[in-house]
């Protein structure tokens, strides 16, 4: 049931995204452009999908330990700005902003066939594994 529910989640998301156009490069750059001829609309579809999102988190996810199915909920983690975390966010957004393609969207466009797209996800995979392989041998981050 677990791997149905995984299943559906991500045919659900899949399908959100295409919908609202995130899965359109141009679109995503006109959205970063703020500068030039912005596009809106990716913030209403992000405004939109928190406007679902957050009550159902309050509602049904904060107060549990559990899921739905009965798994075991992750531990909540907790906020710490450090050079890590804002070094993997320049580096994200800097990918993002040269190619207006998010990994979310990025798996999405696989089945275009696009070399760019293709391209992209063995770059994202490479940057993906190497950093988990810096971590576990410099800085002696569990794996």
């Amino acid at each position: 049931m677990k791997l149905f529910m995984s299943l559906v989640a991500g045919l659900l998301f899949g399908l959100g995204l295409a919908m609202s156009g995130m899965v359109d490069p141009a679109r995503v750059l006109a959205f970063l452009d703020v500068a030039g001829a912005w596009d809106p609309s990716l913030g209403f579809v992000m405004g939109g999908a928190l406007s679902v999102f957050m009550p159902g988190y309050f509602w049904l996810v904060k107060p549990r330990h559990q899921s739905l199915l009965g798994e075991p909920l992750p531990a909540r983690p907790t906020a710490t700005i450090d050079h890590r975390l804002l070094g993997g966010a320049g580096l994200f957004g800097i990918g993002w902003g040269l190619v207006g393609i998010c990994p979310g969207p990025a798996l999405s466009l696989l089945l275009t066939g696009a070399p760019m797209v293709l391209l992209f996800v063995v770059a994202m995979t490479a940057g993906l594994l190497l950093a988990n392989r810096w971590q576990h041998k410099w800085a002696g981050s569990p794996q």
